[in-house]
């Protein structure tokens, strides 16, 4: 954000705050204006500085909201690189912060920071402690005047969701995240690691090791006969899979299994429900929470595994953990090993 001196430039940042408001809420002028005085609140301190001052962008952050918090804090700057490959620079550990993602909510929990969230999107549900936060809506397209509201430090959100632009107009730093794979929820963890100042050892490093064991540990109690398995993964309806390439994917390789859907269609593809009538598996994971998992494709009827009754629809709860690139993936692959378990032919 470009640093405004004088009051000339407080003037012109007030009057580009009442102009986007209106253009975000398309609202009449009384909510228009509780908009503004929630944005004009939500700027740093360092926007309207008297002529003269530094100009280097920082984000202040208020007093630490917890001895943990405090504790982490640097002497310096911290600088960061996000998933679109934006250089973002702040003046120190954020400490109220927004999470629009339930997987970089549970990181941000597993680092042990959930007391710096002030706001979180509908579908963050894990630790129970997140449940009574505010909610934003959703994380793709949540309620802008509801995360101004908050005073953000910085909002945290997939690079999938279309909230990026409005907020980053209104002065609220953003940091786009989205893992797909292993090494991408590794790589997240340590970017949250940085931007917290949680030191590796306590925090990056030390979540993946318990992810890593956890997977290993159901690895190795699986049964010979779940070995070399064929699995189709349902993600959603559609329907839309977990590819060979996936977080989802490699969970299932690191178990032994074999996954029917090839890596050239990427992580999570939409697939004609004919593919996996011709593919056959052996086993079918469904982690879509919504009710319509319960309804059949036309032509899966005639799978076996359908026929056979080797088919795991996972849980609300079961299914968020297995779909969500995040701290709880050994959980993940403890529900999928105790169906291979279960199912394998």
């Amino acid at each position: 954000m470009a640093i405004v001196n004088g009051n000339s430039g407080a003037a012109r940042v007030l009057s580009m705050l009442r102009q986007v408001c209106s253009r975000l809420l398309r609202a009449p002028p009384s909510r228009t204006a509780g908009c503004l005085a929630a944005a004009a609140s939500a700027l740093p301190a360092a926007v309207f500085m008297a002529p003269g001052a530094a100009t280097a962008q920082a984000v202040a952050p208020p007093a630490a909201s917890s001895a943990s918090a405090a504790s982490a804090a640097p002497a310096g700057p911290i600088t960061i690189v996000d998933a679109r490959g934006r250089r973002l620079t702040f003046a120190g550990p954020p400490q109220r912060i927004v999470s629009l993602l339930p997987s970089l909510t549970e990181s941000v929990c597993a680092l042990q920071q959930c007391a710096r969230l002030v706001g979180v999107d509908r579908y963050s549900n894990w630790p129970d402690a997140v449940r009574r936060l505010p909610q934003m809506g959703g994380g793709i397209d949540p309620n802008i005047e509801a995360v101004v509201a908050q005073r953000p430090d910085v909002v945290l959100l997939a690079t999938s969701s279309r909230a990026s632009d409005r907020l980053e107009a209104l002065g609220i730093p953003v940091v786009a995240l989205e893992p797909k794979t292993h090494a991408g929820v590794r790589d997240v963890l340590r970017t949250l690691g940085t931007l917290l100042a949680v030191p590796p050892e306590q925090g990056a490093e030390r979540v993946w090791r318990e992810i890593d064991a956890g997977v290993q540990a159901a690895a190795q109690s699986l049964p010979p006969k779940a070995r070399g398995v064929r699995v189709y993964f349902e993600v959603s309806r559609g329907p839309y899979a977990a590819g060979t390439v996936s977080f989802i994917g490699e969970t299932l390789a690191r178990l032994g299994a074999r996954n029917v859907v090839p890596p050239e269609l990427g992580p999570f593809p939409r697939l004609n429900p004919e593919f996996v009538v011709r593919a056959q598996p052996d086993v079918l994971m469904v982690g879509n929470s919504s009710m319509q998992a319960l309804v059949p494709y036309p032509g899966w009827e005639s799978l076996r595994a359908v026929r056979a009754q080797r088919v795991c629809v996972f849980s609300p709860a079961d299914a968020d953990v297995a779909v969500r690139p995040g701290p709880r993936m050994a959980d993940a692959a403890r529900i999928m090993a105790r169906c291979l378990a279960d199912k394998a032919p």
